[in-house]
């Protein structure tokens, strides 16, 4: 282990999540950094997707859960030697779990900048409702 490596801690470690049969390799995945904000009509969701195209990242919303895969496409010249990185090379993934009362035909997405911004709006049941007295 050289010096540099003893000083840098390190940070942002991939973990590994099999996909398949589990006799395959596995791929690396690290969980983005993201937050969720919430109020009565909608979910409001900021994932931290460095390096992340459009075309890198799926988006799938299932009954109960919303699972957000973000694929980097930089690839490093033939020559380059890294002396240190930030940020591992592995593709990121997250997956949210809600009570199924989004709406996944009226949610919007925008990447901009390596920051997904998505809004999630919530189905007109799982709204809260007055009731008059009368």
């Amino acid at each position: 282990m050289t010096r540099l490596h003893s000083i840098i801690p390190s940070l942002g470690k991939a973990t590994r999540i099999a996909k398949g049969n589990p006799a395959q390799p596995t791929e690396a995945r690290i969980k983005p950094a993201f937050s969720v904000r919430e109020d009565e009509h909608s979910y409001d969701v900021t994932v931290q997707l460095p390096g992340v195209g459009k075309d890198g990242l799926e988006i799938t919303a299932q009954a109960d859960e919303l699972t957000i895969v973000g694929r980097r496409a930089w690839n490093p010249p033939a020559d380059w030697t890294v002396l240190y990185r930030e940020t591992t090379r592995a593709d990121f993934e997250l997956t949210l779990k809600h009570e199924g009362d989004v709406d996944p035909d009226k949610s919007t997405a925008e990447l901009k900048e390596g920051v997904l911004h998505l809004t999630l709006p919530k189905i007109e049941a799982a709204k809260p409702r007055k009731i008059t007295v009368s």
